[in-house]
């Protein structure tokens, strides 16, 4: 299976229109892979809070639009990154998208763990309740968004639910970039998963992004780093290599607690 991850450089004077048409673009030039990811809230920034309000969006709205013909082109399942959401019920909601390569809305996640101890994200969107999982033809997608990634109970839920693969699209600050890297690989080794972690890169309301989209192995091993400016990597996965892993080294056996 082939991923590739797009760390998308966010720049504070580009439009919100402007980027979806740039994300857009780079979605699908990514034919040949299975599976193309996006970061978090690159339409607006993970620290743009002042924008949030004005630029929250139904989930039939300009980015998914915009993303369902772009999956649909590239003939590949899309993780979109992630929105602000304006639900329904009234409250926002840091929501993530993904496509089929026909260019269907196959899921949603709303992120459960919010960043900003009691401002910011944490004040303004509402909190998701439950993990969810994507089935792909080669594998099972557990879903989660940047600060999720503190808290390993949510992934060992994925894990319990089938998930082969955690999708982390992030708006992940350079000041703590070493535990952007630690946390995908501890993710990795603890549940035996791959572990795709898309970044950005440039300013979020400007606070530099840390980049450095990572995936890992299922034994911890870095198959691929990004650098710091937007880039695109491409690495190509082996679906076997999860239960591989899990037979050889059987510690998920040995769960006594949470069970």
């Amino acid at each position: 299976m082939r991923a590739s991850l797009i760390q998308l450089g966010v720049d504070d004077d580009e439009t919100a229109a402007a980027r979806r048409e740039r994300a857009a673009a780079l979605v699908r030039r990514q034919q040949g892979s299975d599976l193309v990811v996006l970061p978090e809230l690159w339409p607006v920034g993970a620290f743009a809070y002042e924008a949030f309000d004005r630029e929250a969006e139904p989930l039939d709205g300009p980015t998914a639009e915009a993303m369902s013909h772009a999956a649909r082109d590239a003939g590949a399942w899309l993780h979109a990154g992630s929105i602000v959401e304006r639900s329904s019920e009234g409250p926002m909601y840091n929501t993530s998208l993904v496509f089929s390569p026909a260019g269907a809305l196959v899921r949603v996640y709303r992120k459960i763990h919010r960043f900003g101890f009691d401002k910011g994200e944490a004040v303004l969107m509402g909190a998701g309740d439950r993990p969810v999982t994507v089935r792909l033809p080669d594998t099972t997608l557990g879903l989660a968004t940047c600060y999720d990634l503190r808290f390993p109970e949510l992934f060992r839920a994925l894990t319990d639910a089938g998930a082969h693969t955690f999708v982390v699209p992030a708006g992940w600050p350079e000041r703590r970039r070493e535990h952007w890297t630690l946390l995908a690989r501890a993710r990795a080794v603890e549940n035996q998963s791959y572990v795709l972690a898309c970044g950005t890169a440039g300013t979020h309301a400007g606070v530099q992004q840390a980049g450095h989209s990572i995936v890992v192995d299922p034994w911890g091993e870095v198959l691929a780093e990004a650098g710091h400016d937007e880039e695109v990597l491409t690495v190509d996965l082996d679906p076997g290599r999860v239960a591989k892993t899990r037979e050889e080294f059987p510690a998920l056996k040995d769960r006594v607690l949470g069970r």
